[in-house]
């Protein structure tokens, strides 16, 4: 996690580097007015407003230790919307309160800020109508589980919906704990969630999660560009969401491929690598090629990287423009 903390008086510094350390963020930086002096703090220039705007989109949370109308008028020209502002906390400066100010559950303010108040021993003031009904988020679930939230306008329903209610849920896999309130299983609703890949809408107003559980098998010719390797994955993989791409696997051969490389760093996606051995190894029936084979070892790169930790194929190989592309369906559970 990426950490901006903002402090305006020499006891808010003091609170700022308490809540910084009980945050345990990965990088952190702390910024006061120059007048203080603190050596372990940046000074930030005026207007506020305009210097909290660059910490906005590089921070994953920012904490304000201060007033919350401060806190607010800073914020107010970058917020966008729930999936991409970050996390926004405010403090006073004597640690008596944490307030969960934007972002509660996609961006995790509400976690942290009941993290940061049991930190300092301070009252944690969390105000969205889910967390202080005690009924289930369904967005801070699916941020906390890695899946993709398709609509925040039928998200949105849900929460209304669970509030009043009991909201179906239609799942693609197995269900490995009890459901939380406020949450059945059922096809049948004018509102109510679906998690899966598929591109299935149950219900009138269906909330569509997509877990990340396929591998993306590629193979592909030495010094292919980025842009063929997309335009290979775009027409192999048809309706099924890159978000339910968990990583791209493939062989040894090409954990140097530029191309290859960049496709992922431009989707943030893993890439993992095998060994021929490793391929070979792993059994079942593909489509070979002894062109392939003479060159890497093993007669499928594609398939048989997909299917090294998957379960079941959904794609067979795809060969397009010297990219070949598959897919396979790992292991997963929805665990509440």
């Amino acid at each position: 996690m990426k950490l901006a903390v903002f402090a305006f008086t020499r006891r808010g510094c003091q609170t700022a580097r308490k809540a910084a350390g009980a945050m345990d963020a990965g990088q952190c930086r702390m910024f006061a007015p120059d007048k203080f002096g603190q050596s372990d703090f940046e000074p930030y220039q005026p207007p506020l407003a305009d210097f909290v705007g660059k910490q906005f989109s590089w921070a994953d949370a920012i904490l304000f230790v201060g007033s919350t109308g401060m806190a607010v008028r800073a914020i107010a020209p970058w917020v966008r919307d729930k999936k991409t502002d970050p996390a926004v906390i405010v403090t006073d400066e004597t640690g008596q309160f944490v307030i969960s100010l934007l972002s509660g559950h996609i961006g995790r303010a509400n976690r942290l800020t009941l993290s940061l108040a049991e930190a300092l021993g301070a009252v944690p003031v969390i105000t969205t109508a889910t967390d202080v009904n005690r009924k289930f988020s369904v967005d801070d679930w699916a941020s906390r589980n890695g899946l993709t939230i398709g609509s925040m306008a039928a998200a949105k329903a849900v929460s209304a919906a669970v509030l009043e209610g009991e909201v179906p849920l239609v799942c693609d896999y197995p269900v490995s704990s009890p459901l939380p309130g406020g949450v059945v299983l059922g096809d049948r609703g004018p509102v109510g969630i679906y998690i899966g890949w598929r591109d299935l809408s149950p219900f009138d107003t269906t909330l569509r999660l997509i877990p990340k559980v396929l591998n993306l098998g590629i193979g592909c010719r030495r010094g292919i560009p980025e842009e063929k390797i997309a335009a290979a994955v775009e027409q192999a993989l048809g309706a099924i969401p890159m978000e339910a791409i968990a990583k791209v696997v493939s062989i040894e051969l090409k954990k140097d491929e530029a191309g290859l490389l960049a496709f992922c760093a431009k989707r943030k996606l893993p890439a993992v690598f095998y060994s021929a051995e490793e391929l070979n190894r792993v059994p079942g029936h593909f489509p070979a090629s002894d062109r392939v084979k003479k060159v890497t070892g093993v007669d499928n790169v594609c398939q048989r990287a997909a299917m090294v930790d998957g379960k079941k194929c959904i794609l067979e190989k795809q060969a397009m423009d010297g990219v070949t592309v598959a897919l396979a369906e790992i292991e997963w559970e929805a665990v509440f």
